[in-house]
């Protein structure tokens, strides 16, 4: 199975023997990171350094300019990745005789929610949370159809991933979270996930649905739950708290939303691409779902993009929607992480590939070669060795 390491370009930079250690994992691709969200990451091998801070959401490159004037624009990195980190990378990684592909996360953005509060989701209470730009608003789409073509056709690139190409909500793995006192459940979730700003509430009203109302009913609705009541499982569970009729609009919004943008998304990295140029979106297969693997319609999303990289750590059953509508030659990534202080079992990488491979996936994804120890990337090297 072809196989593809993520990496940043923090951890080549000024290192140079990572390319050809990653190339002797037995790899035959990198998804090197373009444009990434803040992040503390470690980096055990590096010679000048052990940690790298990202203070906020940056492209790792100089971003052109098709940016000038416009709000929101692309904030670019500071001294954790200079000048044009991703290039520098790339051209090292190539020259290691792997593949680049780029790795873009979209609708995942701290710094423009603190900049821009108006870009982000509101909640029914009137929180808003920063980290999570909302997609129905037409500044926003633009900025991030424009980003996504500017960030994934990179200079040696091959392909892109994009990851949260979609809703974003209440869960953020932000650090010292600490939002789990309550057990919101999938539908509690949702529910929090909920957007109302102006463009949101427009958009409740094309589904039939008054805004202040439905505002209301999701507050109502969550009142036992924050006394402790249990929250329903799945989307049936959203619908025993807010009503069938009315999840279902709140719903037939939000996946228009989404599936537009991320048609108007891939539609637009491919104008910019050479031909053959490899475009997947990290997803999952239940619509409803935020985050950075964005809940899609599994028919929809592999009719416009060339697959998808599902998240596979701990179990692949999500694999299965994708691989009962994948057309030939769709790519269905199974993504791994191998990183064992992050959750991840690189001891059990062949089994795990193994049961994936069952399940539909055609190629794999492992996450993710800079933060992983010696350890971890030798039961790498065996495993990939085997398959």
């Amino acid at each position: 199975m072809k196989t593809s390491a993520f990496v940043y370009p923090w951890d080549v930079n000024g290192d140079p023997e990572a390319p050809a250690r990653i190339a002797a994992l037995g790899t035959a691709q990198v998804t090197l990171a373009s444009a990434y969200h803040s992040t503390r990451a470690l980096t055990p091998r590096h010679p000048r350094h052990r940690i790298v801070t990202a203070e906020y959401a940056a492209v790792l490159y100089p971003p052109d300019g098709r940016w000038a004037g416009r709000t929101p624009r692309p904030y670019p990195a500071g001294d954790w990745a200079p000048g044009d980190a991703f290039g520098e990378a790339a051209a090292a990684l190539t020259d290691a005789g792997l593949e680049v592909h780029t790795w873009v996360v979209l609708a995942h953005n701290s710094r423009l929610g603190a900049d821009h509060p108006e870009t982000s989701v509101v909640n029914a209470y009137g929180d808003r949370y920063p980290w999570a730009p909302c997609v129905a608003q037409p500044a926003t789409r633009a900025y991030l159809t424009d980003l996504a073509a500017e960030a994934a056709v990179r200079p040696g690139a091959r392909g892109t991933e994009l990851e949260s190409l979609g809703w974003y909500g209440l869960a953020h793995l932000h650090a010292h979270d600490k939002t789990a006192g309550v057990g919101l459940g999938d539908a509690g979730q949702y529910l929090m996930s909920l957007c109302f700003c102006p463009a949101c509430r427009d958009g409740y009203g094309t589904q039939g649905l008054d805004p202040g109302e439905l505002a209301a009913a999701v507050r109502t609705a969550l009142e036992p739950v924050w006394k402790g009541a249990p929250c329903g499982g799945g989307w049936a569970g959203v619908g025993g708290l807010l009503g069938e009729t009315t999840a279902n609009a709140t719903r037939a919004w939000r996946d228009l939303t989404a599936r537009t943008l991320q048609e108007a998304a891939v539609t637009a990295v491919r104008e910019a691409a050479p031909e053959g140029f490899q475009v997947l979106l990290h997803a999952d297969p239940v619509s409803y779902h935020c985050g950075a693997n964005a809940g899609v319609d599994p028919a929809h999303i592999l009719s416009v993009a060339d697959g998808v990289v599902v998240p596979c750590t701990g179990g692949a059953g999500s694999l299965t929607p994708f691989a009962r509508e994948a057309r030939e030659g769709a790519v269905l990534a199974a993504n791994l992480t191998v990183v064992s202080g992050m959750g991840g079992s690189p001891g059990t990488l062949a089994a795990d590939a193994a049961a994936a491979r069952r399940l539909g996936a055609t190629e794999l994804r492992l996450y993710h070669a800079g933060l992983a120890s010696d350890g971890d990337l030798e039961a790498v090297r065996s495993a990939l060795a085997g398959l």
